[in-house]
């Protein structure tokens, strides 16, 4: 059964955080894909300040010449807060023949026992925690069924983040090698996180 590491997130916008965060996971974990997977309406956070179709096409851009990487828009196409618990559901529904695990980072990792139905979900899929070593996690005190689900990835510590990106390119300041130049060129173009 092939295996699928899902990589959720606003990507307002993608940066090399997000892509090398996938690549350690696709090579840690002996994945055949890593699906990157834009959320319509974020639950845990504020609305993203770029257009579904505009994260969505520098997420295109990005991964362009990554045969490991694609993406799946099954959050864009639904109205309303994404869950992950929907999401599992709907891609196994789709591709049953697949397996899938979700990618997410250290400082996610303790909050998993608060996710939508975490135990229904631990029951579907398993998850690759990516550790940072500026961010460790005491997987301790995470219950039984979620630390047998979870696998660790050893994640280089790049101190990149789209909120820091977002305030550079409101004031005017070079994101030049903070995400690929394709995209950099689409912000440009299209004004986006402009003051």
């Amino acid at each position: 059964m092939r295996k699928i590491g899902l990589l959720g997130g606003t990507f307002d916008p993608v940066h090399y955080g997000h892509l090398l965060a996938a690549q350690v996971a696709l090579d840690g974990c002996g994945l055949d894909e890593v699906w990157f997977i834009p959320t319509n309406v974020p639950p845990h956070k504020p609305q993203p300040g770029a257009s579904s179709s505009h994260r969505a096409t520098m997420l295109q851009l990005a991964l362009a010449g990554n045969p490991g990487f694609r993406i799946e828009d099954i959050e864009l196409q639904k109205d309303g807060t994404s869950y992950t618990i929907e999401t599992v559901t709907g891609l196994q529904h789709s591709y049953p023949e697949l397996s899938f695990l979700w990618i997410l980072g250290s400082d996610m990792i303790q909050d998993l026992p608060n996710w939508r139905e975490i135990e229904q979900l631990a029951e579907r899929i398993s998850f690759i925690g990516l550790e940072r070593p500026d961010q460790p996690s005491d997987e301790s005190r995470l219950p039984d069924f979620i630390r047998s689900r979870l696998t660790r990835a050893s994640m280089p510590p790049m101190g990149l983040s789209s909120t820091a990106i977002r305030r550079a390119l409101k004031t005017g300041r070079s994101v030049r090698y903070m995400l690929p130049d394709p995209v950099i060129d689409y912000i440009q173009r299209n004004g986006l996180y402009e003051s």
